[in-house]
């Protein structure tokens, strides 16, 4: 006797929660560091001057992504745990109207009125709860937020993004550090769109374009006001 074959899908809206925090803040980190030293670079100091401003913002910028990572998934927490206490009152004074606006929601969605009915008894029998978290608020395992695994992920992806363009400084002539630092954070930023865009799924010739044009003019800016810093003093 045959066995049936079971279909398996592989999804990745799972990913998004952390991928988002670690794109932004690799992301984050390599543009901002690197048009920090490529601006501190221009306006002609020296090349300790400019490690150390590379180091200063990299403490900074991770402390900062992790603050703010936080306190904005926390505001999302909070109103999601705001909406499912006002939820679970509703249920326990008006389970009947909460089960027909359950219903409704499934007919408009494509069931008739019956089939509706059946569907949205037998979800609050089993868990009132999670079925109009789920189907009337939008609130599912996959995107409830998590802020500490939000701020953890941010700091961490965004230290190891500024870490390339201080890599560069390192390893660079100080006469290069421009050119270099500029030439390398561009590919850190193409490789880091690659490999977001794969691990979400997306177009990676579109996010890779994306990434590097943003990049690549923060940094151009960044030297164009060091560079005429650097003339005036």
């Amino acid at each position: 006797m045959r066995t049936p074959h079971r279909h398996r899908e592989h999804h990745l809206v799972s990913r998004i929660g952390w991928l988002r925090a670690a794109v932004l803040g690799a992301n984050d980190g390599i543009v901002s560091t690197a048009s920090l030293i490529v601006g501190v670079a221009a306006a002609a100091t020296t090349k300790d001057a400019v490690l150390l401003a590379g180091i200063a913002g990299l403490v900074g910028g991770a402390m900062s992504m992790a603050a703010g990572e936080y306190v904005s998934v926390s505001s999302q927490s909070d109103t999601e745990k705001a909406d499912l206490d006002r939820e679970r009152e509703e249920l326990r004074t008006s389970p009947a109207a909460e089960q027909e606006e359950l219903t409704s929601i499934y007919v408009k969605r494509g069931l008739d009125h019956t089939l509706a009915q059946h569907v949205a008894r037998e979800l609050m029998a089993k868990d009132p709860l999670a079925a109009h978290a789920r189907d009337e608020l939008g609130i599912s395992q996959i995107s409830t937020a998590r802020p500490i695994q939000a701020a953890l992920t941010s700091a961490a992806s965004f230290s190891a993004g500024a870490g390339m363009p201080l890599l560069a400084v390192i390893l660079a002539p100080a006469q290069t550090l421009v050119i270099t630092v500029s030439s390398a954070s561009l590919i850190y930023l193409a490789f880091l769109g690659a490999v977001g865009a794969k691990a979400g799924g997306a177009d990676m010739f579109r996010a890779t374009v994306r990434v590097t044009f943003w990049g690549a003019l923060a940094m151009a800016v960044t030297a164009g006001i060091g560079l005429l810093i650097g003339k005036a003093v």
